[in-house]
Order: C-alpha cells, then structure tokens, then sequence
C-alpha cells in the first residue's frame, strides 16, 4: 500500500478515499468535518468538477484498497494564525502508472489560493509522491495553453513541455527518481 499523506512547507496532501469523495459529493455538509479543513465557498475549483468526482469515486469503488492513493487528493492549506486549515485544492493521479511506469497528474487551485505559489507546491508533492511509491518513473500532465501559472507550477517542478495536448492543452513530461527508502539509509 502506498502513502496516503503527503506533506509540503505549507500543505497537507491528502488522498481521497471514498467517505470523503461520498460526502463531498452528497452530504457537503459533512465534508468539511470529515476533512477536518474549512471548506471555501466557491469549491470546487474549475478543473475539479462533479464529473470528476464521480469518476474517482467509481475507481475507487472498483479498484478497492489496490486503488488508494492512485486518484483524487485534496490540498489543506495548513492553519496559520488566525487562518484555520482550510482544502484550497486538489489534485492527484488519473490512476497508476502504466507497465512501463508512466502516470499522469492534475491539479486545480480555489480562485482565493491562487498567486500564492501553492500549485507549484501541490505538484511538487504529487512528484514526491509518486517518487515515495517507487512505481512511477515517469509523469505526464497537461495545462490549459492559455493558463500560463498553471505551466509554470509544472515548469518549476522539472517538467519539460513536450508538446501539444488534448484540445486546447499542451503536454509536459518529467522523469520520476524513485525515493530512497529511508530504513535502509546509514544512521550516524
């Protein structure tokens, strides 16, 4: 089973799992409790909608315990302050990687979250995660070409654009180093 958990300087990653995809999509008023994070007004982001939703909830549903962690992540804005801990995106894998350990990524940020460099530290952590299960070796994602930060975020994380994507996207790539297992580094 791989990690479920991921956390960055200023984000808990999450992976999804089918209580919250289920309560997110039909008892919203028990979303944010089980989530333990306050959830914006304006959720779900554009790139993030009911459609997807549905989709991970199916894969989950399908693929069981095998499937944890290999679709929909929620991005938790770590308390700060006076700010509480608060679900500012999602983002995740399109499922497990191929047979020649190639998988893709998305991402979306709430309209509030964006401008403060937290896509760049969402994909950042979906890059730590897939290297921590040590089965991905390659990613692939796509960003809208009129959406130049989304780019960026993928740019600033050792993507390469590659070229063209489905309509109205452009395709970028990068190579995944599967992380070292830490039991098994020198303890001095």
């Amino acid at each position: 089973m791989i990690p479920l958990i991921t956390q960055t300087p200023r984000l808990t990653i999450l992976a999804a799992s089918r209580a919250l995809l289920t309560a997110e999509l039909h008892k919203p008023q028990y979303f944010s409790t089980l989530l333990g994070a306050v959830v914006p007004e304006n959720w779900p982001p554009s790139d993030y909608d009911r459609s997807a939703m549905v989709y991970f909830l199916d894969q989950l549903t399908i693929g069981g315990r095998d499937a944890a962690g290999w679709y929909n992540w929620y991005a938790l804005r770590k308390a700060e302050g006076d700010v509480p801990r608060t679900l500012m995106g999602a983002g995740g894998f399109m499922g497990p990687p191929d047979t020649d350990g190639s998988a893709e990524i998305s991402y979306s940020i709430a309209v509030d979250w964006q401008g403060q460099g937290l896509g760049i530290e969402l994909v950042s952590g979906l890059v730590q995660q897939a290297a921590a299960t040590g089965m991905v070796h390659r990613l692939v994602a796509h960003a809208r070409a009129d959406n130049p930060a989304s780019q960026q975020a993928l740019l600033h994380n050792g993507f390469a654009l590659v070229g063209p994507g489905p309509a109205g996207y452009v395709r970028f790539e990068r190579a995944v180093e599967p992380a070292a297992d830490p039991r098994l580094q020198d303890v001095a």
